[in-house]
């Protein structure tokens, strides 16, 4: 059925008088759209129709559970967090109840035909009470959530018709772990709040090179170990030795989730529907690993890899035990076997591996992570499990039965699925929410850049220019928060919320449902609500918002003016070639970080050095352009500005020539570097000098008045 002719249907369904809505002569406003009706609840539902009777919930109702028992504690659990007085009766009131029932998804015509009909919901509210029906008990837990939002926002029972579904299977968060070690404890207030908003995955990293994070009783070193390090921040550690210590080292930061404390999140994550699926990181980002038994490292290379040698037969015996401690733990379909940005370099030098590629006839080092791959994958299929890779899995070939999940942007994903291979969109510019949220001066320390949630909600991972063969194999969408940056707790959940509500309305809501405006005042709900309940959320009622210089076009006397790019070396690189030629006097200055394709990237030898040609002789009084630093990503201060006139474009008058001291700080900065005076120029020559510190140096407009 197609979800748009849904609305039309449910009216006629509620014109000629069929179902309990219209039967107990409630008036719903039939001109008002789901997506405006009170926007009451996230994420935004498909259908919801609002009546104007409301009930005061606090003489309590009648609970009736129809699901399978293990569900049923479950499901009563969920209702009582709700704040509602509640007794469960056996069978359903008349009156003053709240009914919840599996039944039939043929029962539920409204989303029978959805495609993700099984974690849909159909709810009624009514002034006798509130019936939820559902193929499954994750659709009724869901229209649980559905209904404590109404109940904590409206503070009443209001009626309403509720019908429902995601609109992607697969609904997720990356929690990283790794780089700074988060407690069971805080890991479930997340799933709490990931359950609030009907995420359904949590992705745990649970390794890479700065620490492991579970127990594995066949290689204890990875936790006696591997889990353990001096300093405290990532940051220090790896721009220092990166050492790893034994447990009980004095000074020594770190932690690792037990079996029996894994096992307890597992159990808690399913009691709110939340699958964990784990992410054990090979070959690459597995420095950890290496430092607790060196004898994994390739043969030919210096003692500091990341990368496991996949020419030793130990390599796939210590894999292959422990996932099946894993699997033991974790009952998810899938297992995260990571597979990004292996190095690759030792393996091209070390006499196993080459040995393996001859063995195996692998023409380069590509198809040999393909080839551990695949044996990783087939491992894991003998035991009912699936692989789930980032997208350099599919260097080399991808494995038959692989998903991947899509960072570097949505090509891998777009490929795998056009090969046929279920993907799960992640990319890089919206889903990586490691960057600031707002101006980057008013953030804690991050990684760099800038990611509003207004950025994130625009994320469409299947656009209508999709092919519908492709965009059938797209199965939802996940957030990423990756933490180098992120020492504490309270950061992490600054980073996190709310920006992990917007992904949980891209993967559930329909697209002509999602309305940013609408949704942010929601977002500004529930932040207050989580600051209330002691969460450290961004508070997003008090965003600053954008660059102010990026909110509207600049006009001043060079826009449109042709501008050279003297030497090679002084050209910008193509990966930050923003508007090409044009950028410098496009009129369009940058926004708080360079990946907008306004700010333009220098990493020639030289730095900027270009000549704008004002077409004429034109008096100019200043002279100026802005350039950034981020010193996490290596964007830097240009050390020195000169700054030339001339009318006959070879003789040029010096204007002004500035010095500038270059100091690594924390916090992103912007400065401008310009002259003032007075002169009659046709030529401007603009050159700024890179710093003895290597990395980028980005300018957004030269701009002459």
């Amino acid at each position: 059925m197609n979800i748009k002719n849904l609305w039309t249907l449910l009216l006629a369904a509620l014109v000629i008088g069929s179902g309990e809505v219209v039967a107990q002569s409630t008036q719903y406003n039939a001109s008002i759209t789901p997506s405006t009706q009170h926007n009451t609840i996230t994420p935004a539902p498909v259908v919801a129709v609002w009546g104007e009777e409301s009930v005061d919930l606090c003489k309590g109702l009648s609970l009736y559970i129809a699901a399978e028992e293990e569900d049923a504690v479950r499901l009563e659990a969920a209702a009582c967090d709700m704040g509602i007085e509640l007794r469960s009766v056996r069978r359903p009131a008349r009156k003053g109840y709240l009914n919840l029932e599996v039944v039939p998804a043929a029962e539920l015509a409204e989303i029978v035909d959805m495609r993700y009909a099984e974690e849909g919901y159909v709810m009624d509210i009514t002034a006798q009470g509130v019936s939820i029906k559902a193929p499954s008990a994750a659709g009724l837990y869901y229209g649980l959530q559905s209904l404590a939002q109404i109940y904590e926002t409206e503070g009443r029972h209001t009626t309403c018709h509720v019908a429902d579904a995601p609109r992607f299977g697969y609904r997720g968060v990356l929690i990283d772990i790794s780089r700074h070690f988060r407690t069971k404890e805080f890991l479930m207030r997340q799933i709490d709040q990931m359950a609030a908003v009907k995420m359904n995955r949590l992705h745990l990293h649970l390794t890479d090179a700065a620490g492991w994070r579970l127990e594995v009783e066949s290689y204890p070193r990875l936790t006696s170990y591997a889990a353990w390090r001096t300093p405290d921040t990532w940051k220090e550690w790896w721009y220092g030795d990166r050492r790893h210590v034994d447990e009980g080292t004095e000074g020594a930061y770190g932690g690792y989730l037990t079996k029996a404390e894994a096992r307890e999140l597992v159990a808690y994550a399913a009691d709110r529907y939340i699958t964990i699926i784990p992410e054990i990181e090979m070959p690459g980002h597995s420095d950890e690993v290496l430092a607790a038994y060196p004898e994994l490292r390739c043969t030919q290379q210096p003692e500091r890899q990341g990368d496991l040698c996949i020419g030793k037969e130990a390599t796939f015996e210590m894999m292959q035990a422990i996932l099946d401690e894993v699997i033991e733990i974790f009952p998810s379909e899938y297992i995260h076997i990571g597979g990004d940005e292996a190095g690759k370099s030792s393996w091209k030098e070390c006499d196993d591996c080459r040995r393996r590629m001859e063995e195996e006839g692998l023409e380069s080092v590509d198809e040999l992570q393909s080839y551990m791959i695949h044996r990783i994958e087939e491992y894991l299929n003998a035991r009912g499990r699936q692989i789930i890779g980032w997208d350099e899995i599919l260097e080399g070939g991808l494995a038959p039965n692989a998903t991947v999940m899509s960072w570097r942007g949505e090509e891998g994903g777009i490929a795998a699925a056009a090969a046929g291979h279920d993907a799960i969109m992640s990319p890089h510019g919206y889903c990586y929410i490691d960057a600031p949220q707002d101006a980057p001066y008013s953030q804690p320390e991050s990684i760099g850049g800038y990611l509003p949630l207004e950025k994130v909600y625009s994320y469409e991972p299947t656009p209508e220019s999709m092919d519908e063969s492709v965009a059938r194999h797209i199965i939802g969408v996940q957030a990423n928060l990756w933490a180098e940056f992120i020492p504490t707790d309270k950061h992490y959940e600054h980073m996190l919320w709310p920006r992990a509500i917007a992904v949980a309305e891209i993967g559930w809501s329909q697209p002509e449902h999602r309305d940013f405006a609408l949704f942010r005042e929601r977002a500004v709900r529930i932040v207050d609500d989580m600051l209330e309940r002691g969460y450290t959320p961004f508070d997003l009622k008090n965003e600053i918002g954008n660059r102010p210089e990026s909110l509207e076009p600049v006009e001043h006397l060079a826009v449109g003016k042709s501008v050279s790019y003297l030497y090679p070396s002084f050209y910008y690189a193509p990966q930050y070639a923003a508007a090409g030629d044009a950028t410098l006097t496009d009129g369009l200055r940058g926004t708080w970080t360079y990946a907008d394709k306004r700010w333009q990237g220098f990493l020639g030898r030289g730095g900027v050095d270009v000549i704008v040609d004002m077409g004429e002789v034109t008096h100019v009084e200043s002279i100026a352009a802005d350039f950034m630093q981020i010193c996490g990503p290596g964007v830097f201060m240009p050390c020195r500005v000169e700054i030339w006139g001339s009318v006959d474009g070879e003789n040029y008058e010096l204007l002004t020539d500035i010095e500038h001291e270059v100091v690594v700080d924390e916090l992103p900065s912007f400065k401008s570097f310009g002259w003032e005076g007075s002169a009659d120029v046709r030529y401007i020559r603009y050159k700024a000098h890179r710093s003895k510190f290597s990395g980028f140096l980005f300018t957004d407009e030269i701009i002459v008045r």
